[in-house]
C-alpha cells in the first residue's frame, strides 16, 4: 500500500515537470481559444460566472487532463490541481496583448 501512495504522489510531480519543460514553439498550435482567452480573462478580473465561462474553463482543464467523470479516483483532486496549473501555463504564454486572432 505504500509503494502505491509513493508512485501516486510521484505522478503529478512528474507530470508537472515535464508540463514546465514545454513551451510554445514557433508553428505549434495554441491550447486556448481566442474566445477561451477572453473568458479566462474575465474571470481572472472578477467578472461575474456564467454558464459559457464555466464551460469554456471545463473544457480547458479537460484538455489539460483533467475527466471530472473520475472525481472519485484517488488521484482527485491532484489531477485536477495539476489541470488548472497547466491551464495557467497556457494563459501565460497564449493569451497575452496582441495575440493574433
Amino acid at each position: 500500500m505504500k509503494c502505491m501512495t509513493t508512485i501516486s504522489l510521484l505522478c503529478p510531480v512528474l507530470l508537472l515537470a515535464g508540463c514546465a519543460n514545454g513551451g510554445m514553439e514557433p508553428g505549434r498550435r495554441a491550447h486556448l481559444t481566442v474566445l477561451q482567452c477572453r473568458e479566462l480573462t474575465a474571470t481572472k478580473n472578477g467578472a461575474p460566472a456564467t454558464r459559457e465561462r464555466n464551460m469554456g474553463e471545463l473544457a480547458a482543464l479537460e484538455q489539460a487532463g483533467y475527466h471530472p467523470e473520475r472525481s472519485l479516483e484517488p488521484n482527485y483532486p491532484t489531477d485536477l490541481q495539476a489541470a488548472q496549473w497547466q491551464v495557467g501555463v497556457w494563459f501565460q504564454e497564449e493569451c497575452k496583448q496582441g495575440r493574433p486572432q
